[in-house]
């Protein structure tokens, strides 16, 4: 077409392009750096770029739900004595673009609030006696200034952008706002562009090469290639297009090298050409798309250092889900707020004035006309109250109570201690706090308390004597202590228990299997009254029906050693924690 600009020469300045003309068809970008004057030039020529009028909506880190989606307008319901709506950042930022401000660290309930309006692009309210639909088609530019690896874009989020850049290799491409008018051109042709079927199997075949395993990715792909057609005036789409969107959408999604073809293919192919007199067969290769383009085009955009480490690994590469020690536990006054409802019992919880507001906003005019009631003076009710809801992350001990008397031969010693550095692989994964207690002959004896040097326990371990009798009652109770104890420092602790369930120690020292077993039931029944989330592992050569005993009376899970390997003793472990 005459007079369309040419492609601009930098990526940066083509993905600006793109989402000027197509933001929520290309669903965004994510910007990974931290701020400077590079992403904030960027930024503003993303803005002058886009036609006049189109939202530009800032997301802040904490933002609330109710912000998010919409619900009641207080102060106009309270004027017009019904339900007012007040639209919400999602449906404020319909037709334009969505900027999340620190996007590593969206919560997940955010995180999948923004995928669902991007999928549907709408957003569905139904809160505050209201249901309703509104339009909300939008991009995103999310900001992702993690410092760690484990600190990224969420996946959810991330799986439905179609860019990434890095934010530091930005620059200021000068005065962009005059290629508005010509941005809103591209717009109006977008709708008429296609793609033949020789570019699509291009497309998918390269992202299936690439170990691309998102079909999202092929239609972000697409979707690309047709707004860099729309911009260049073609009514569909040809191979540099294509090749153009593929390096910009693939790149940084690729997790493998595409497989070569072998010497014997490539011979092979030499001595069976196509039948010159096949017409079919010659106007399909004329028609076919030779993928080698968009390969290429995909594998140059590739940084050298991730070129050389997929080349060296062809199998996918999965991003590493960092463990982390924090389990979350419901709070009525304390943590992150996760939202409101409602509630009589307000013992302990924090009154959320506006929700309780909005609660009784749409019944004032009913309650106004009752005997005895005030015009002048707000009408609440009991099923008027709401409560914030509240979530803590608290971090994890495990505590190991090791079965260390006679009962527990040398070798079955051995594998026990073989069962806990299993485990304490795991631990160091969640960044976990880790305790040991042992208990033989009369005692029980807390060789470390908890700590994250796991290399202590790994030590402690080693050093653990076996032999003597079996105080098993007082082990228990040890580690009710130790559990209470680290419970008032804010701690959720795991007992992980190690024993055959053969006691012969009581609690005041004498000998004796009934009495000390007995004790070993009372001294379980109060850890299953305290709370504390327990394991028992039956260390004995043939479980036995004391152990289990023991276990329910603990209210514990129960798993013999000689049946669990060391996969299923983590996953019962990380069970217990989660």
């Amino acid at each position: 077409m005459a007079g369309a600009a040419p492609l601009p020469s930098s990526d940066a300045d083509l993905v600006r392009l793109l989402l000027a003309i197509n933001p929520d068809g290309l669903g965004g970008v994510c910007l990974r750096g931290l701020s400077g004057p590079e992403r904030d030039a960027w930024v503003q020529g993303l803005v002058k770029a886009l036609p006049e009028g189109t939202p530009w909506i800032k997301v802040p880190i904490n933002v609330g739900q109710d912000r998010l989606l919409g619900g009641l307008d207080f102060a106009a319901t309270m004027a017009a004595g019904k339900p007012v709506f007040a639209r919400g950042l999602l449906e404020a930022a319909d037709g334009g673009v969505l900027n999340l401000a620190m996007a590593e660290r969206v919560d997940a309930a955010t995180a999948a609030i923004v995928a669902q309006a991007l999928d549907q692009r709408v957003v569905r309210v139904e809160r505050d006696g209201i249901a309703d639909t509104r339009a909300a088609r939008f991009g995103i530019v999310a900001f992702d200034e993690g410092l760690e690896d484990d600190e990224r874009l969420p996946e959810v989020l991330a799986e439905r952008v179609a860019f990434r850049l890095d934010a530091a290799a930005l620059a200021d491409a000068g005065d962009v706002a005059a290629i508005r008018r010509a941005v809103g051109s591209a717009r109006s042709r977008l709708a008429e562009v296609a793609a033949p079927p020789a570019i699509i199997e291009a497309l998918v075949g390269t992202a299936l090469g690439f170990g691309i395993d998102s079909v999202r990715a092929e239609l972000l792909a697409l979707e690309a290639a047709r707004t860099i057609a729309a911009w260049q005036g073609l009514r569909e789409v040809d191979e540099a297009a294509a090749a153009a969107a593929a390096r910009l959408v693939y790149a940084w999604r690729a997790t493998r090298m595409p497989a070569e073809a072998t010497d014997e293919e490539q011979h092979n192919e030499e001595e069976e050409p196509p039948d010159e007199d096949d017409d079919e067969t010659r106007a399909s290769n004329e028609d076919e798309l030779p993928d080698d383009v968009i390969v290429d085009a995909v594998r140059a955009a590739l940084p050298d250092g991730l070129l050389e480490a997929l080349a060296g690994d062809p199998g996918p590469r999965r991003a590493a889900s960092g463990g982390r020690s924090e389990s979350r536990t419901k709070s009525r006054r304390r943590g992150r707020p996760i939202g409101v409802k409602a509630s009589t019992d307000l013992a302990g919880s924090r009154l959320n004035l506006l929700a309780t507001l909005k609660a009784a906003a749409p019944w004032q005019t009913l309650r106004r006309r009752e005997p005895a009631a005030s015009s002048k003076r707000l009408a609440l009710r009991k099923e008027d109250l709401h409560v914030t809801r509240f979530e803590d992350n608290v971090e994890t001990a495990t505590i190991f109570l090791v079965d260390a008397s006679g009962s527990q031969a040398a070798q079955r010693l051995a594998e026990v201690k073989g069962a806990i550095e299993l485990l304490l692989a795991d631990c160091y994964v969640r960044r976990d706090h880790v305790a040991l207690i042992a208990f033989r002959r009369d005692a029980a004896e807390t060789l470390l308390p908890p700590t994250r040097a796991l290399a202590r326990v790994k030590r402690s371990l080693a050093a653990l004597p076996g032999g003597g009798a079996t105080p098993l009652a007082t082990g228990l109770d040890r580690a009710r202590e130790l559990a209470t104890s680290v419970t008032r420092h804010g701690r959720v602790p795991v007992i992980v228990l190690l024993t055959d369930g053969r006691a012969n120690v009581a609690r005041d020292g004498s000998t004796g299997s009934e009495a000390a077993s007995d004790d070993a039931l009372k001294a379980a029944r109060l850890l299953r009254a305290e709370g504390f989330r327990t394991l028992l592992v039956d260390t004995s050569r043939r479980p036995r029906p004391r152990a289990r005993e023991l276990a329910a009376a603990m209210g514990a899970n129960y798993v013999p050693l000689p049946f669990a390997d060391a996969a299923k003793i983590s996953a019962t472990v990380m069970s217990n924690v989660a």
